[in-house]
């Protein structure tokens, strides 16, 4: 069967508690995921919205929903310093952990999620990203590589226009068998349409 894509920015707050479950969504569904990091302002340029974080009283409600979800599930979550972060080098860097090992890129994804919203990690740096990559069994300096391959830039951003081509537009933003769902508070929902075989 088809795979859930999973479309995130990794300076989504909703993302990080969505990227807490999905891999136990996709078990109880009997479907596999495909985690796709991309940025958010390719579809703002489409859509001409602004993020929750960059938005006058949506900023401010956002930020208490996540510290109410946090603390309903138990998790640790600390917006970092100057949050949001363009989180394009580690969106790169995604990409090219994928390239040598699929099944890496997603526990690297993971770790980002917790780097940046537990620890401060400066997503929009390289510097920042490269060393996240001993936890993987590579190099730093080879992360740096890739961040800055001109193959993986391509990618990265056709990847991007190709998902908001496709109509996707939030993070998280779900797609299986075609089937749009957009935002966490709509897993539940996912995962019905998925059991049910659609409706």
């Amino acid at each position: 069967m088809n795979p859930i894509e999973f479309w995130f920015d990794f300076s989504s707050g909703y993302a990080f508690f969505a990227a807490q479950e999905i891999d136990a969504l996709s078990s109880r569904v009997g479907r596999t995921v495909l985690w796709r990091p991309y940025m958010l302002g390719t579809a703002y340029k489409v859509t001409g919205a602004r993020g929750l974080s960059s938005t006058p009283l949506k900023r401010d409600y956002a930020r208490r929903d996540w510290a109410r979800i946090a603390k309903a599930r138990g998790l640790s979550f600390q917006l970092p310093p100057e949050h949001p972060r363009v989180a394009l080098p580690a969106t790169r860097a995604f990409y090219w952990i994928e390239a040598q090992d699929p099944g890496a890129a997603r526990c690297f994804a993971k770790r980002i999620f917790a780097g940046y919203f537990n620890e401060g990690l400066d997503t929009a740096s390289p510097e920042a990203v490269a060393p996240v990559a001993l936890d993987f069994g590579y190099q730093p300096e080879d992360l740096m590589a890739g961040i800055n391959d001109p193959v993986i830039k391509s990618r990265t951003t056709e990847l991007a226009e190709d998902a908001v081509a496709r109509g996707v537009f939030g993070s998280p933003f779900f797609l299986v068998d075609g089937e749009p769902f957009w935002g966490w508070d709509r897993m539940g929902m996912m995962e019905e349409w998925i059991e049910a075989a659609g409706w």
